[in-house]
């Protein structure tokens, strides 16, 4: 079986290492650049995702209503339940920064291209796939901040003026004009997705940047060691196995789904999106000296998800292949 290497996640290691050693470009102008970037491109990414949108895909997918009922329900209750017992053992303000990290990736939406890949190559429920990969954001818009706002310390920003109305301004409105435009540039976007995903990639790579710029030279990884690294690792391993191990036995023994709708519930439902977390937590994370460590785990599961899920995904294919 060949694995196919992940270029982008490289990627994201080297530009924490660039924030590390060369932050000017973050102190530049006090970041006003670097974050009037990061808007217009946050802007335009889900601008090209509102022209890509397929209405007959999405509603080829509607009537499943159990699977999306068990996607959504894993996405955005039962991560975030998985984590909630541990709030109470937080003692200080390192081990504060260490749970909510966690939380705040699982309060997430799920992916959106990664999941329609990996469920087409297990030979999975493709529409479905799409429906709940592309509602998914669009929930998370909503409830990501109110989930984090019972935990997370917001100080003078106010959550439904700032945060509500920043995302509003920069994923809802740009995705509703793509939608409007579509009939006139929709194939445009299909011809250079390619392209499209790379722009989408870049923009996310330079708020990983600013984030990580913003805590080396705050000092914020000063109190941290080997030992927090390798914890976010191994918490990581865990939340992921717990998650799909538990949505398998609810896809099979509750929902008692076919081969294909337990395929989407397993890819779309266990994963965490890296474009979402990465314009979410420019929000709701606005100029706090620790916005690297919240980022930390969500980096890691991200890479993580993707080795495991398209292990998972070729092995699915292969028996398919096998019984056919």
């Amino acid at each position: 079986m060949k694995l196919n290497f992940d270029g982008f996640i490289l990627a994201l290691f080297c530009f924490i290492v660039l924030a590390y050693f060369f932050p000017q470009l973050y102190l530049w102008h006090d970041g006003e650049i670097l974050t009037w970037i990061t808007s217009v491109g946050i802007s335009l990414i889900f601008f090209f995702y509102g022209l890509k949108l397929s209405f007959q895909q999405l509603k080829a997918g509607l009537s499943n209503w159990k699977l999306h009922l068990l996607v959504q329900g894993a996405t955005f209750v039962l991560f975030p339940l998985l984590l909630l017992p541990f709030y109470p053992f937080v003692q200080n303000g390192l081990q504060h920064d260490f749970w909510l990290s966690f939380f705040f990736l699982a309060a997430l939406p799920s992916t959106v291209s990664s999941s329609v890949v990996m469920v087409a190559i297990a030979r999975g429920n493709i529409s479905a796939a799409i429906f709940n990969a592309s509602i998914s954001g669009l929930i998370g818009v909503i409830l990501t901040p109110l989930w984090m706002q019972f935990f997370l310390d917001f100080g003078e920003i106010d959550v439904f003026g700032d945060v509500y109305w920043g995302l509003i301004k920069e994923i809802i409105i740009p995705v509703i004009a793509g939608l409007l435009l579509q009939p006139y540039f929709g194939k445009w976007a299909l011809k250079y997705n390619r392209q499209l995903t790379l722009f989408d990639k870049s923009i996310i790579l330079f708020i990983v940047y600013s984030s990580f710029a913003e805590s080396f030279v705050s000092g914020v990884f000063e109190r941290t060691g080997k030992l927090y690294l390798l914890w976010v690792f191994v918490g990581v391993v865990l939340l992921f196995i717990l998650v799909y191990g538990l949505i398998y036995m609810l896809a099979k023994s509750v929902f008692k789904f076919d081969r294909g709708d337990q395929i989407t519930a397993l890819f779309c439902g266990s994963k965490k999106s890296l474009t979402h977390g990465s314009v979410f937590g420019k929000f709701l994370f606005a100029h706090s000296a620790s916005a690297g460590l919240y980022f930390l785990p969500l980096m890691i599961f991200h890479a993580f998800q993707i080795l495991v899920v398209t292990v998972i995904a070729q092995r699915y294919h292969n028996k398919t292949k096998d019984i056919i």
